[in-house]
């Protein structure tokens, strides 16, 4: 029986103690039916210490005992602290707290990212969210005054936020909605009705419109996924923001000489790159990749690189790469170029040497388990500071093959006592007697991701550097490199990766269910891959239109329902694919009074294949009556 249903009755001291948290009552009753909900509430409780408490303490409380992820608990009694000290007050600022230790984890906390994460100790007055609310309602004036109070007034909330996510979000939407009023004045009857809403179960028509051509650019800005990328104009300078071990904020920066090369050698175009590894065949996650890399240079009349990063030889193969060039052609875009990592292997080997003589690299001939256990101490390699001449020849020695495999590795000489592992001294080169798909016995040391990926970033002039999420916490290592060579730098702007809900989509998992043969293979229609989707019958128009709809965001721990997706095939379907009409059982008609010399012609004739169209659907069922 539900929370307050017949039959039904709370414990009053437990009630009540929710109550005293200033939960609203059908939350508390709620909550008291819950067993994990009571659970995790009565831990929460305890570890807050109090008894009472305003809501405005209450609810964010609640909200940790409901959503608090379970790979942090050893870090909940901090959040708590922050929570009950009112240094954490809003929702946006805990929806932050939550998503920073998720990816935390049991990791010890960083404190100062945190709150810097959070928001905590910043102060946006109602002066300053009243200033920018002008500056919103000024740069939406058309709209407004063509919408009238039809306007969507949770999107221009959604602006302010923009610019301040840790402002009052009540004393934003009151502001806005009492300038409205003074714009616009009384309410009139055409104010007074509704809008007409469009058919249960299908979105805005405005979505529609932009999916039809993928390739078009939208009518909007709301509606223009690439929105949250900065605009060509700033491609003359590189912002990002990364952190090294004293705590401080490094922007990375090209000096004037560096700028000008790449702005000669790009035309001031943007560049992207979808860099896919040749290792497996893609899945759905990959054509979100494609849509940012090729549709971002597509949509500002820019270049985009389809690259295959090909430095891991033993899982590559040319069946993988034949694969994705078609996979590529297939959603609809065309490369400006298609390279490879490995076409740069020389240069990535002169710029390995260059690191030595500077005394930024060295052999190590740890192993694998040692390198790891060095890591967790923050304790340096005892090979870390041996000679540069010895480095040098002993790193010709790798290259000519003179040193057995896994016996020596090179390492950049980076900082090991950072608060970012990625700064551990990693690997730029291993040893592998692995012939490569593409550049054949020519080498057998090959570089590492971490190592090549910013390099060739560089050198093909890449001016956005798009990734997922994961790879946020690679930022440092990637301008080391850069810093360190004196190479251009490109702008690295991470995404939220594609999760949908009831599918694996990682490619690791995929892969061991082909080789293990848990599936027919690659293009299994049960797989999400895209080689499977498109055996099951799925457009790519259908799955660019998907992409599309969901935008670019940098949510954390989205996860797509898988009927959004199919909600998209079937739309595409519906307008595409073909109907036809089998009549099984056939009467003859002889028709008595046909004039004489009239005939009948039913040659050409068709069953429409429109059903969307008002006029088409109706003569179809009027041939079916």
């Amino acid at each position: 029986m539900g929370a307050g249903g017949k039959g039904y009755k709370a414990p009053a001291l437990q009630l009540e103690k929710l109550l005293a948290l200033g939960l609203d009552q059908r939350t508390a009753e709620n909550a008291l039916v819950n067993s994990k909900v009571t659970t995790n509430l009565a831990a929460v409780i305890a570890e807050a210490g109090i008894s009472w408490c305003d809501k405005s303490v209450g609810n964010p409380l609640y909200a940790v005992a409901t959503k608090y992820p379970n790979n942090a608990l050893v870090h909940r009694p901090a959040l708590i602290d922050y929570i009950v000290s009112m240094k954490i007050k809003n929702p946006a600022q805990l929806d932050a707290a939550l998503s920073f230790l998720n990816n935390v984890g049991p990791d010890p906390l960083d404190t100062g990212k945190f709150e810097e994460a959070c928001g905590v100790g910043v102060v946006v007055s109602i002066e300053e969210i009243h200033s920018t609310v002008t500056k919103v309602l000024h740069e939406n004036m058309e709209a407004i005054l063509e919408q009238r109070y039809h306007i969507n007034v949770g999107n221009l909330c959604g602006q302010v936020r923009k610019r301040h996510p840790w402002g009052d979000a009540k004393a934003t939407k009151e502001e806005i909605e009492k300038r409205l009023a003074e714009i616009l004045g009384p309410k009139t009857e055409a104010d007074n009705v509704k809008p007409v809403k469009t058919k249960k179960g299908k979105p805005a028509k405005a979505e529609e419109k932009v999916v039809a051509v993928v390739t078009a650019a939208p009518p909007s800005e709301d509606l223009n996924p690439y929105s949250h990328f900065p605009e060509p104009a700033e491609n003359n300078k590189v912002h990002t923001e990364i952190f090294f071990s004293d705590g401080n904020i490094w922007r990375a920066h090209n000096t004037k000489e560096i700028l000008e090369k790449h702005l000669r050698a790009t035309g001031g175009k943007v560049t992207t790159r979808f860099p896919p590894e040749p290792n497996g065949y893609l899945h759905i996650g990959h054509a979100k990749a494609m849509f940012i890399d090729f549709g971002l240079a597509k949509e500002w009349n820019g270049n985009c690189y389809l690259r295959f990063d090909d430095t891991n030889p033993e899982a590559e193969k040319k069946e993988y790469i034949d694969h994705i060039q078609e996979i590529v052609h297939w959603l609809g875009w065309e490369p400006y170029k298609v390279t490879y990592t490995s076409d740069y292997f020389q240069a990535l080997y002169e710029h390995a040497v260059e690191l030595l003589r500077k005394g930024l690299a060295y052999v190590d001939h740890q192993t694998a388990e040692q390198i790891r256990k060095d890591r967790e101490t923050n304790t340096d390699s005892p090979w870390r500071d041996r000679p540069i001449e010895e480095s040098l020849q002993l790193c010709e020695d790798m290259r000519r093959g003179l040193i057995a495999e896994g016996a020596a590795t090179l390492r950049m000489k980076q900082d090991m006592q950072n608060d970012t592992r990625n700064m551990y001294d990693l690997i730029a080169y291993r040893i592998k007697f692995t012939p490569h798909p593409h550049a054949g016995d020519k080498w057998c040391i090959y570089p590492s991701y971490d190592y090549a990926h910013c390099m060739v970033d560089s050198l093909e002039n890449i001016t956005h550097s798009l990734c997922t999420l994961e790879f946020d916490v690679r930022r440092p290592s990637y301008y080391w490199v850069l810093v360190a060579l004196g190479l251009y730098q490109p702008y690295v702007w991470e995404y939220s990766r594609l999760n949908i809900s009831h599918n694996i989509m990682s490619k690791r998992k995929l892969n061991r269910l082909v080789t293990e043969k848990w599936v027919d293979g690659w293009d299994d229609p049960r797989l999400l891959t895209l080689a499977g989707l498109r055996r099951r019958g799925v457009s790519a128009a259908a799955i660019n239109s998907f992409i599309r709809g969901m935008g670019i965001t940098r949510s954390v721990n989205s996860l797509i329902p898988v009927d959004r997706l199919e909600y998209h095939i079937r739309e595409e379907l519906n307008k595409t694919a073909s109907r036809a009409m089998v009549v099984l059982h056939p009467l003859k008609v002889v028709i008595t009074n046909l004039e004489d010399g009239k005939v009948i012609d039913l040659d050409g004739k068709k069953w429409p294949d429109a059903p969307a169209d008002e006029a088409s659907g109706s003569f179809l069922k009027n041939c079916l009556h």
